[in-house]
């Protein structure tokens, strides 16, 4: 997957003047141009990217607070969407949201470009502490409500504690496309860690499925 080939889609809160989508295409799509030539992300400075996407510096504050932000909505933009959650049970939900983590591990796999970023990122604190609070934690959060309402309809045993439960559904997943760079993401993979993980945490006189 290139970076380029990625569709931006905007997100977060309006700024300033109403959003123009051609113009925030364009400033999306500058810094992935720049990524893609090889540029460093410490070298990605506004400036920069204004001058990339032909657009003035007040354009691009004028949507993001600073480069922090903006990378943040590039990676938005280069990685697969967020799940939509089928609503119907636990299990289902719990299934989208793996799903979406192999998804997203097969496309780090695929795009060496997409690859060397995330691990720039990481050596970044404020732009993989923006991701963090932006991305990673709004997922975990969205998870943990999950598994509470799976409690409340006793898919889930209810002294086991949430927190707990999502590590154990997650951490499979996150071992094989962080951690295990070469082990298989079959389909198939988010309802065989789901279904093994609920063998265990599932009330014993429940048989949801």
């Amino acid at each position: 997957m290139s970076l380029a080939d990625s569709r931006p889609r905007p997100v977060g809160p309006a700024r300033g003047r109403p959003r123009s989508e051609a113009v925030e295409r364009a400033i999306l799509e500058g810094v992935m141009k720049l990524l893609e030539e090889g540029v460093p992300l410490a070298e990605l400075s506004i400036e920069r990217v204004a001058r990339t996407a032909g657009v003035g510096k007040a354009t691009i504050y004028r949507r993001w607070s600073g480069k922090e932000e903006l990378f943040v909505d590039v990676m938005r933009a280069a990685e697969p969407p967020d799940p939509v959650l089928p609503g119907v049970s636990m299990r289902g939900d719990l299934i989208a949201l793996l799903e979406s983590l192999r998804q997203r591990g097969l496309a780090t796999r695929s795009s060496v470009i997409l690859h060397n970023v995330y691990a720039q990122m990481k050596s970044s604190p404020k732009i993989w502490a923006a991701y963090h609070a932006s991305v990673i934690a709004p997922r975990r959060v969205l998870a943990l409500e999950v598994l509470r309402r799976g409690q409340r309809g006793g898919e889930l045993r209810p002294d086991i504690d949430p927190e707990l439960a999502n590590d154990l559904f997650i951490g499979p997943m996150l071992v094989r496309t962080v951690m295990r760079p070469d082990a298989d993401l079959p389909e198939g993979l988010a309802e065989e860690i789901v279904d093994t993980v609920l063998a265990g945490l599932r009330p014993v006189s429940s048989t949801a499925s």
